[in-house]
């Protein structure tokens, strides 16, 4: 028996579809007022068998801080993947997520050692690595190093990857993937997916900042890859980077623009405007009380190049990324199609 954490996420919800499809039995913890009809909506983008699948799901209410409900949710599983956490880059939400993804890691962590779990996939992120001096591609020795500048989120991916070292160091069999941007068709409203909406509704501003991207289809494809009797008595206790290719954003902007038949973002946004943006933002928030829609910390580094090598899955396990040009074009093109669809309510 399988169990999967974070199963209504962009990530856990394609994770599900590959596993269900491929007939495994399989837990999803979920908590008690969670939305699963992404996860149908998802299964849908593939699949005529949305209900005969998502049947085959069972789904165990509970809660990655609470540490009981782990203990009766892992009763029978065997192997974990954990896709659960909080993404968030407003300042006001770095306890939360610090404390949600750190602990709630640790407690899976505790749970799965106690309970004799045989196999443990933990998904982290570029976030939780290092960046180079000199330029030089990004890889999996590429350690983090303390700065004012790291994020929240960045911080709770890289106290969380020590949760699970930790459970390595006391016996547990477990790997960890790196993935880069995901790219992928869910809510079109949060994460990566939103950048398809902003440029359907016509965002005019690009960066020149270069980050590694990756389909999520090859996020899920490379965990189980990894988890399956082949290949994880070789690449337990290591991490692997998921990256399909490096990309400037103006350059992913213009291909999502280029599929949605959107004009092109035109203006260059500097560091100098940027910092401008997000503390106008700020300000603002303070008059509507709304959530500014740009932070410090979704701005920074957007002028940044970094390049990210996703080549050691290849060499270990003889893996293969999708194109990125094809990844872009397919994801366009649902949700296209779901602009004439209603979605579900978040």
């Amino acid at each position: 028996m399988i169990l999967v954490t974070g199963g209504t996420g962009l990530v856990g919800a394609h994770l599900l579809y590959e596993l269900t499809n491929s007939g495994l039995r399989v837990k999803a913890l979920r908590r008690q007022h969670s939305n699963t009809d992404w996860v149908k909506k998802i299964f849908s983008y593939y699949t005529n068998r949305v209900e005969e699948l998502y049947n085959q799901i069972e789904w165990v209410e509970g809660d990655i801080l609470d540490y009981l409900s782990l203990e009766e949710a892992l009763k029978g599983a065997t192997s974990i993947y954990h896709c659960a956490a909080i993404v968030s880059f407003h300042g006001d939400d770095n306890d939360i997520m610090l404390n949600n993804n750190v602990k709630g890691t640790g407690n899976l962590i505790d749970a799965a050692i106690h309970n004799g779990v045989s196999r443990f996939c933990h998904v982290s992120s570029i976030a939780a690595l290092g960046k180079t001096q000199d330029g030089s591609e990004i890889t999996e020795d590429t350690y983090w190093t303390p700065s004012k500048r790291k994020s929240g989120y960045s911080l709770s991916k890289f106290f969380s990857e020590m949760e699970v070292w930790r459970g390595i160091e006391e016996g547990l069999d477990a790997v960890i993937v790196n993935p880069s941007i995901i790219m992928g068709p869910g809510n079109w409203e949060i994460g990566s997916p939103k950048l398809f909406q902003s440029i359907w509704k016509g965002l005019n501003y690009y960066t020149k900042g270069i980050t590694g991207f990756v389909d999520v289809r090859d996020v899920v494809k490379a965990m189980i890859m990894l988890m399956d009797d082949q290949h994880f008595a070789n690449v337990k206790t290591q991490r692997f980077i998921l990256n399909a290719g490096n990309l400037s954003y103006q350059d992913f902007f213009n291909k999502i623009a280029d599929g949605l038949n959107k004009p092109r973002p035109r203006s260059f946004a500097s560091d100098i405007k940027l910092h401008i943006a997000w503390r106008m933002a700020k300000a603002a928030s303070f008059f509507t009380g709304k959530r500014p829609l740009i932070t410090r910390d979704t701005v920074s580094g957007s002028n940044q190049k970094n390049h990210y090598s996703g080549e050691k899955i290849k060499a270990t396990c003889g893996f293969e990324y999708r194109s990125l040009d094809l990844s872009i074009a397919d994801i366009a093109d649902i949700f296209l199609k779901d602009m004439v669809m209603p979605s579900p309510k978040r």
